[in-house]
């Protein structure tokens, strides 16, 4: 006779294993084993077994939703709408501190006519001391001196909204550059404007004379901008210079004003002016094709198409029947109808070229510093470059980058260029309000 110790209950717990899946049940099972003895009956006995269903390493926890910090300062987020409206309207406190009740008032449905109906004050206003306070928010990021911040505590807000548009290193230095100098809200704008727009003006002329860096001499580069477009010599030049000389901060840009004020000759005349052939230069009015008893058809491609554009563009343009028809020689995209003045009549194989910015002609900016469109005219069946004095349609290598350009003829020839694909007849400049302006002899280099 033999006994046969009975098995251990088989449990789930022994197992070094986790077993989970969504669709287990979390409770704990009762599982059944069976257990034969040596008289082959089988007795049954209830063992549990917990199964705790476990998070994959990479799912992310559940995290309750946290509303964001109000933006209203500690001492007002306890005040219900009643007290917040009544400090606005009393202009209780600085107007820093104030100013962040305004767009929670707009959370809460106030529209901004509500609120200067209220207040008192005006859309404007609110937008100024809003824009204002955050500006101001950026300075102390930016660990202004707490001597230029409290320059804007009385009435700062109009200042402050001016250089909005401005980085946080150039806010900073326009800040210390306003306060250095006592600026109202017209040169704020001034000042911003001039810091934003300067590196747009990179390639003009004197712009390597001043630091980007210094406001001032962002601003001063404005004035001496502005004094280039009027004539030498005259008040209003002079003027300009001047102005520029009174807010500029580098030396280097000290010298090209100073230098510029004293660019002129004993009969008023610049120095650099060069005798020579003018190219007519007009400006289209309005209405001014339709009133015209005659006009010319003329093919026309854009700058940015070059050599290549020229070539294309067809060289025979022509009316037939009797109804006038105009015929050209190949299908084209762009056109313009221009009056039947004097230098496009009669022309073979004229060609028309867009530029976007006329200071790519060779006239003078001290007058002519114009940023407008322009149409210049040229003749194809001229491509020799005889006339020292004339003006042609070029495309050059400089550098192994290509430049199309209009160049003067003495300059092509000091390069060593004898032909050109035209000769320049006419220079057309848009239409304009008010304006009867032409260029005079003295404005073409």
């Amino acid at each position: 006779m033999f006994t046969l110790n009975p098995a251990k209950p088989f449990s789930l717990a022994n197992q070094n294993q986790t077993y989970s899946s969504p669709f287990l049940n979390p409770h704990p099972i009762i599982l059944q084993t069976a257990i034969r003895t040596p008289k082959h009956h089988f007795n049954l006995k209830q063992i549990s077994a917990t199964i705790t269903p476990s998070s994959p390493s990479n799912q992310q926890v559940y995290q309750p939703f946290h509303p964001p910090q109000s933006p209203l300062p500690s001492q007002f987020r306890s005040l219900d709408t009643e007290s917040r409206l009544e400090i606005l309207t009393n202009r209780m406190g600085s107007w820093y501190e104030y100013a962040p009740l305004i767009p929670s008032l707009i959370q809460q449905g106030f529209s901004h006519s509500a609120l200067e109906e209220v207040t008192g004050i005006s859309g404007h206003e609110q937008n100024c001391l809003i824009v204002g306070a955050q500006v101001r928010d950026s300075l102390i990021q930016s660990k202004v001196d707490d001597e230029i911040l409290s320059f804007f505590d009385n009435g700062g807000a109009d200042l402050l909204y001016e250089i909005r548009l401005l980085n946080a290193v150039q806010r900073a230095s326009a800040a210390h550059y306003m306060v250095k100098n006592n600026f109202d809200g017209r040169k704020a704008q001034e000042l911003a404007r001039s810091v934003k727009d300067f590196p747009r003006r990179k390639g003009d002329l004197g712009w390597d004379s001043f630091n980007y860096t210094f406001p001032g001499d962002c601003l001063a580069f404005m004035y001496f901008r502005q004094a280039k477009e009027h004539t030498n010599p005259s008040d209003a030049r002079t003027m300009m210079l001047e102005r520029a000389l009174e807010v500029v901060e580098t030396d280097k840009a000290k010298e090209r004003i100073v230098y510029e004020l004293k660019l002129k000759s004993s009969d008023g005349k610049d120095n650099d002016v060069v005798a020579g052939v003018k190219v007519p230069v007009v400006r289209m009015k309005f209405g001014e094709v339709a009133e015209a008893t005659s006009v010319v058809i003329l093919p026309v491609c854009e700058d940015k198409e070059g050599e290549k554009g020229v070539m294309e563009a067809p060289m025979e343009c022509k009316s037939a029947g009797v109804f006038g028809v105009v015929e050209a020689e190949k299908e084209w995209k762009r056109w313009i109808v221009l009056p039947g003045w004097k230098p496009v009549t009669g022309l073979k194989k004229g060609v028309v070229v867009a530029f976007d910015d006329a200071r790519v002609l060779p006239w003078k900016v001290n007058r002519w510093y114009k940023e407008e469109s322009i149409m210049v005219v040229a003749d194809r069946s001229n491509k020799v470059v005889e006339a020292d004095d004339g003006f042609f349609l070029v495309s050059t290598n400089k550098e192994g980058k290509s430049e199309f350009k209009v160049e003067r003829g003495s300059r092509l020839k000091e390069l060593g260029v004898n032909e050109c694909l035209g000769t320049v007849v006419l220079v057309v400049r848009p239409p304009k309000e008010d304006v009867d302006d032409q260029l005079a002899d003295e404005d073409w280099e």
